[in-house]
């Protein structure tokens, strides 16, 4: 049998009368008047739709626990504070079978049938839906047809269409499809364009549905008179220049969306309502009805961790500030405190309990306040609304206990240029003064050069002034959960004595994420990304090295090189602990007899120690030192290439989780030769628990490798009493399950990353 189904026209009423005289069949027979509560609630049957939406559309809820996080609670207690008792309506429970009907109706299922039962449980009922889905009604062809001008090409009509050929006819992907073709048609500038359904003809007997529909373009809109109320103490100047949409443009859908972001985004409002008369016409005016927030904020905050001790933060932002929405931050943050009084204390971590030999007043500095303080100026709307700058003043100290104190201070100058929606690129320009105190092995270690010449130059204060260019596109459908879309991210910088720096480099770095539906509710998440950075013989005479040093091109401030590993690079390895390492060890280890042992316990043979001599010669040999005696130091490398590829699936509610193989080189020379460096493959898993503001993950890295060849580093001191640097000629065979067995051998593999927010 065929029918034909004018545009716009659902059957659902002929699906409630149909269904309303359906019997359900109740395996309790309690009163009508009764209102059991609902232990349990089961869909059986449920293949071609998502289960989670289907359970949204149903009236009847089964009684749960609040929030995963207090789950453990409801094991113990049914307090309403942890736990929503639900009830059974029986009028609604009727009325959810032709719900249920008419939700597999909409996406293409129309023979869906349902039945119930209802069953007694320990303190309540438990209820279940059994549904019989039957075969879907599929779309034979799309038809659509321009009335007038052929506006939309093949391109534009392929994005918009939710729903082809072979599908299932849904109403909803129909819907969908009809309103994105008016955005199209809108986004070429034709704002009051029609798209209507000509025709839907379905075949009862063949399963199977015919479309026809058509778009009208009309006329090309413009943009007339834009007027403003509302404002106060914002301009109406200041409001007109943030629009995109300007008197006499063509009046497109990504001009007015930008133009209401712009107006968000300035903080400056509370309320920034774009209102456009409904009527077709060819000029629109434009009403733009504003409420203003408060123009200043001030806020406190602070907090302390194990190692950090405790730290304060003070934020003052005055908006709109001399008029023209711009905007001033000022912020200080204060840390370290009460570090002499806490350092080791209750559960706080003692600093130097990796270091000997430390005296008070060489452990002091350490437990000093560090700090940061800015100053940051930011215009928008600069010779457009698609421009702006920032300027910013800055100075901090910061330390690592027992390693370094970095002081510096600086300035730094962007331009930012929106490309297009979620694609911008900036120009950033920034000067530092850095002074950074610290050991000779902290620079043998982290700018790779061990000479006691070279590190007195940089022990003073040298400048890094790089000039960089970062460009950005994101093109994701989910700003938590993508599911689709890609993420492109670049990076250039060049220093050199053009840009007044001492530290003369030229960097590249980049990275793509590309995401992946499957099924569902499931995505596949992948990520590439690399960077090489060089040297420039010119920074040794800059630093202070003098003539005779001009062409070294091996020193690279530790900031630029390139590391991985951590939460959001390879998850086997902790934050940047993948790529070229050192060992540092205490000298008066390495001159130590030791007495090796047998696998039974049993005494077997001594080897003696290095002696003085051989570790100023540097020909010791480390072999016979235990590894948990070795601190492992990353030094970084100039070249990386790192990849991801992440499955990541629901599995209660909020919660999901994901299985995810990690991979990185890091290496010294070009990228050709970032394959001759270090680099590991790990796998793992994890949890994800998604939150309003993103997702919570845990994740559990799996390192198969442990044993690496690290050279070692040690400091003597020479026959002036003047400490000099030593890197022994051979290599220690570094493991640091060496002396372990059992389960550590198991547990001391992974590796476990706690993080707000996707890895990428």
């Amino acid at each position: 049998m065929r029918r034909r189904v004018l545009a716009r026209t659902l059957p659902a009423l002929a699906l409630l009368v149909l269904g309303a005289g359906r019997t359900v069949s109740l395996a309790a027979q309690d009163d009508e008047r009764e209102a059991p509560e609902v232990e349990k609630l089961t869909f059986r049957g449920v293949h071609a739709v998502d289960k989670g939406e289907l359970q949204k559309s149903v009236a009847t809820k089964s009684s749960h626990c609040n929030s995963l996080v207090v789950r453990v609670f409801c094991a113990f207690t049914k307090s309403k504070l942890f736990f929503t008792k639900e009830y059974l309506d029986r009028a609604e429970f009727k009325r959810d079978v032709l719900r249920i009907k008419v939700f597999y109706w909409r996406r293409g299922y129309r023979d869906a049938q349902v039945d119930t039962t209802v069953a007694k449980g320990k303190r309540g009922v438990r209820v279940a839906f059994d549904v019989v889905e039957g075969l879907p009604t599929r779309v034979s062809s799309i038809v659509l047809q321009a009335d007038g001008d052929t506006v939309l090409r093949s391109r534009d009509i392929e994005r918009a269409m939710q729903l082809r050929a072979g599908e299932p006819f849904s109403v909803l992907a129909l819907d969908s499809s009809m309103v994105l073709l008016r955005n199209e048609l809108f986004e070429k500038g034709y704002a009051d364009a029609e798209v209507v359904q000509d025709a839907v003809i379905v075949d009862d007997s063949l399963k199977t549905a015919g479309l026809r529909l058509r778009y009208i373009p009309n006329w090309l809109t413009r943009i007339g008179t834009i007027n403003v109320d509302g404002e106060q103490e914002v301009t109406e100047r200041t409001i007109k220049n943030s629009l995109t949409l300007k008197t006499g443009r063509i009046y497109r859908r990504a001009d007015l969306l930008g133009s209401q972001r712009n107006l968000y985004e300035s903080n400056l409002f509370r309320r920034a309502a774009i209102v456009i008369p409904p009527e077709g016409d060819s000029v629109k005016s434009i009403q733009i009805s504003v409420l203003e927030a408060p123009m200043r904020e001030l806020r406190t905050s602070g907090g302390f961790n194990t190692v950090d001790f405790f730290q304060v933060e003070q934020r003052f932002t005055r908006f709109n500030f001399l008029g023209g929405a711009r905007r001033l931050d000022v912020r200080a943050v204060v840390g370290n405190l009460l570090a002499s009084q806490l350092n080791g204390a209750l559960i706080f971590k003692n600093a130097f309990s990796t270091v000997r030999g430390l005296s008070d007043s060489e452990q002091h500095p350490f437990l000093l306040p560090t700090w940061q303080a800015s100053v940051d100026f930011n215009q928008p709307w600069f010779h457009g609304p698609k421009n702006s700058y920032g300027l910013s003043v800055f100075a901090h100290r910061r330390s690592a206990p027992a390693i370094f104190i970095d002081k510096g201070f600086g300035a730094s100058a962007t331009l930012t240029r929106q490309m297009a929606s979620r694609a911008s690129a900036s120009l950033n320009y920034r000067y530092e003064l850095a002074e950074v105190q610290a050991g000779d092995v902290y620079f043998c270690q982290n700018f790779g050069v061990c000479e006691n010449r070279t590190i007195n130059a940089l022990r003073g204060r040298q400048a890094m002034a790089p000039l960089a260019l970062s460009v950005f596109t994101d093109r994701t459908n989910d700003l938590f959960f993508p599911t689709g879309g890609y993420v492109l991210r670049g990076d250039a910088e060049h220093a050199s004595g053009y840009t007044l720096s001492d530290f003369r480099y030229n960097r590249l770095a980049g990275e793509a994420n590309k995401y992946f539906k499957i099924g569902r509710r499931m995505a596949l998440a992948t990520r590439l990304g690399g960077g090489y950075v060089k040297a420039l013989g010119s920074t040794a005479q800059a630093v202070g090295l003098g003539t005779d040093a001009i062409g070294e091109t091996n020193i690279l401030h530790p900031r630029k090189r390139f590391y991985a590993g951590g939460s959001q690079s390879v998850r086997g390895y902790g934050e940047n602990q993948l790529g070229p390492r050192v060992l540092t060890v205490d000298p008066a280890e390495l001159l130590k007899d030791r007495v090796l042992q047998d696998s039974e316990g049993r005494d077997s043979v001594t080897i003696t120690g290095c002696t003085q001599a051989s570790v100023a010669d540097a020909s010791c040999n480390p072999i016979s030192v235990p590894s948990d005696l070795f601190q492992p130091r990353p030094t970084g490398g100039s070249s990386l290439v790192e990849g991801s590829i992440e499955w990541r699936f629901p599995l209660w509610q909020q919660l999901g989780g994901a299985v995810f193989v990690d991979g990185a080189f890091v290496g010294e020379g070009s990228l050709a030769n970032v394959g001759k460096g270090t680099g590991a493959i790990t796998p793992g898993f994890g949890a994800r628990y998604y939150s309003p503001a993103g997702a919570i993950r845990i994740d559990l890295g799996i390192r198969p490798r442990l044993t690496e060849r690290l050279n070692v580093v040690t400091q003597i001191a020479d026959v002036n009493g003047e400490r000099r640097i030593v890197r022994l000629a051979n290599d220690k065979f570094y493991n640091p399950l060496e002396n372990s067995g059992g389960f550590r051998q198991v547990l001391d593999r992974l590796t476990l990353h706690l993080s707000i927010g996707q890895s990428f």
